[in-house]
C-alpha cells in the first residue's frame, strides 16, 4: 500500500507513452514555404500506424493497471502476470518483433520482458515496477532491473521500497544496473549496508553466496589445465582479487563492495553521503576501509581485472573496489569528520592500525618508483633479450606510482591531531567551547596520550 501511495503522485499518463521512431517521420516532412530563410517550418509530421497501435495499447494497459493498484489487496499475482503478458504479446505483435518464447515455458513472463520489455514506455515501466514491489514478485523485478528497465524517472521510490522490504540482494542490483540513482538513494543504501536492520541479513546471504561462487569459480579456472597463456594468467590474477574481496568480509560489507565500485558514486556524491553519517556508521565504514587497506598491503599483486568478466565470466571482478577507491574514501572520511575523530578516542585504535598499513604502502611505493627509475636507465643501455624483462619490471614498478601519490596527498594527516590534539598548549577538552561528546552508537574508549618524545606520526 505504501509503495502504491508513494509513487501515485509521480505516475502520470503521457500523450506519447512510448519512444517514437523518428526515421519514417523525417521522410514525410516537407518545407512549408520556399523562402530561403535560416529557419524553415516543416509540415507533414504524423505518427505511424504501428506507433499509434502501440500508444493505444500502452494507454489501455496503463489505465487498467493503475486502477488495479489503487486497491492492491484485490490484485493477485496471477492476474498481474496475465495482464502484463497479454500487453507484451500484443505490443510485440504490433511492432513486428518475434519473441521466440513458448507460453508454456517456465518463467515465461521474465523471458517475455527480456525480449520485448523495451517496448514499454516510462510510465508503464513505473507501474510494472510498483506492482512487482507491492505484490512481491521478486523474480520479475530482478529481470526488469538487470535488463535496464528500472530507471529513477520510472520509479523514484524503488530503492526506498526495496530497503523497506529488506531485499538487500535487489538493492545491490539497483546499485549495479540503475544508472540514474539520486544522492539520497545512494545515502540510504550506504546507511543500510553500514547498519543493517533486522530482517536484512537473510537476503544478504544471497549476495555472499554469489561472491563465494565467483571466488571458487576463479580458483577452479586458475587450476584448469586446459587454459594457457594469457587466459591462465588472467584467471590467476582474478582468483587473488576475488579471494581478498571475499575472505574476512561480512555479508553487509560484501554488499558495500558494489557501492564503492559503482560509477554512480563519484567523489562529490560520496563526500556528500559520508558527511551525513553518524557515529556508529562512521565506525563501521572505517573498519570496512581498514580491512581493505590491510588486504592490499598483504597482497600487493592484487589489482583490477576487468577483462576477467568478459573472458572468463567472472562478473564480480568488475565490482571489487580498487585501492585508489578505498584511499579516496578514507580521505573523505577524514575530511568530513576530522573533528569527531579528534574528540572521540574510540576511533583512535582503528585509525592507528590503518596508520601503520598506509605507511608501509607509501614506503613500498616510493621504493618501487626508485626501482622504476633505475630500470628505465638500464633499459636504455641494454638491448636484446633483456629489454623485455626490463620493460616488464619498469611497468610494474611505475604502476604503483599513482597509489603513492594518493597516499601522500590524501591520507598524510598528523596522527597526533587524532590521538592528543592540543590548542594553544591545552588539551582539546579544556579549550573553551570545545566539549567532548559521545557520538550516537559509539561507546567511550580508552583515552590516548601524546607520545613522550613529542614526535609526530603521519599517515
Amino acid at each position: 500500500m505504501n509503495a502504491s501511495a508513494d509513487s501515485e503522485a509521480l505516475t502520470y499518463e503521457s500523450d506519447y507513452p512510448i519512444v517514437l521512431n523518428p526515421d519514417p517521420v523525417f521522410l514525410t516532412l516537407n518545407p512549408k514555404c520556399d523562402a530561403p530563410n535560416d529557419v524553415v517550418r516543416v509540415e507533414g509530421w504524423q505518427i505511424s500506424q504501428t506507433d499509434s497501435h502501440l500508444i493505444d495499447s500502452s494507454r489501455k494497459f496503463f489505465k487498467k493497471l493503475k486502477r488495479k493498484l489503487k486497491n492492491p489487496s484485490l490484485l493477485t499475482k496471477d492476474e498481474f502476470h496475465e495482464m502484463l503478458n497479454s500487453y507484451l504479446e500484443k505490443s510485440s505483435e504490433r511492432a513486428g518483433v518475434s519473441t521466440g518464447v513458448d507460453p508454456s515455458d517456465e518463467g515465461y513472463n521474465c523471458k517475455l520482458v527480456e525480449k520485448v520489455g523495451f517496448l514499454m514506455g516510462s510510465e508503464v515501466k513505473g507501474l510494472v515496477l510498483e506492482g512487482c514491489v507491492v505484490l512481491e514478485i521478486w523474480e520479475l523485478l530482478e529481470t526488469l532491473i538487470v535488463r535496464g528497465l528500472a530507471e529513477h524517472s520510472s520509479s523514484s521510490n524503488l530503492v526506498h521500497n526495496l530497503i523497506e522490504k529488506r531485499r538487500s540482494d535487489l538493492v545491490c542490483l539497483c546499485v549495479k544496473h540503475v544508472s540514474d540513482l539520486r544522492t539520497a538513494d545512494l545515502l540510504s543504501v550506504l546507511r543500510y549496508f553500514l547498519s543493517p536492520p533486522k530482517g536484512g541479513y537473510e537476503s544478504m546471504v544471497r549476495v555472499r553466496e554469489e561472491w563465494e561462487s565467483q571466488a571458487l569459480s576463479a580458483v577452479e579456472k586458475a587450476m584448469d589445465s586446459k587454459l594457457s597463456g594469457k587466459k591462465l594468467k588472467l584467471a590467476k590474477e582474478a582468483s587473488v582479487l576475488l579471494m581478498i574481496a571475499y575472505d574476512g568480509f561480512s555479508a553487509s560489507e560484501l554488499c558495500l563492495h558494489y557501492l564503492l565500485a559503482s560509477l554512480n558514486l563519484d567523489e562529490v556524491v560520496l563526500s556528500s553521503c559520508i558527511s551525513k553519517l553518524i557515529g556508529s556508521e562512521i565506525m563501521s565504514l572505517i573498519q570496512y576501509l581498514g580491512k581493505w587497506v590491510k588486504k592490499y598491503e598483504r597482497f600487493p599483486q592484487a589489482g583490477p581485472c576487468p577483462k576477467a568478466s568478459s573472458s572468463l565470466g567472472l562478473k564480480s571482478c568488475e565490482w571489487v573496489p580498487r585501492l585508489e577507491d578505498i584511499v579516496k574514501c578514507l580521505g573523505l572520511v577524514l575530511d568530513e569528520h576530522f573533528l569527531s575523530l579528534v574528540l572521540h578516542s574510540e576511533f583512535h585504535e582503528e585509525l592507528r592500525s590503518i596508520e601503520g598499513l598506509v605507511n608501509a604502502l607509501s614506503l613500498e611505493s616510493k621504493v618501487c618508483c626508485s626501482m622504476a627509475n633505475v630500470i628505465e636507465s638500464l633499459r636504455t643501455e641494454v638491448k636484446g633479450a633483456y629489454s623485455e624483462f626490463f620493460s616488464y619490471c619498469s611497468n610494474f614498478a611505475s604502476s604503483l606510482f599513482p597509489t603513492m601519490s594518493i597516499l601522500e596527498n590524501i591520507i598524510i594527516v598528523p596522527v597526533d591531531a587524532l590521538l592528543g590534539f592540543k590548542s594553544c598548549g591545552q588539551p582539546v577538552s579544556s579549550v573553551k567551547g570545545c566539549r567532548k561528546r559521545s557520538l550516537p552508537g559509539v561507546g567511550d574508549g580508552p583515552k590516548e596520550k601524546r607520545q613522550k618524545n613529542g614526535s609526530r606520526a603521519y599517515f
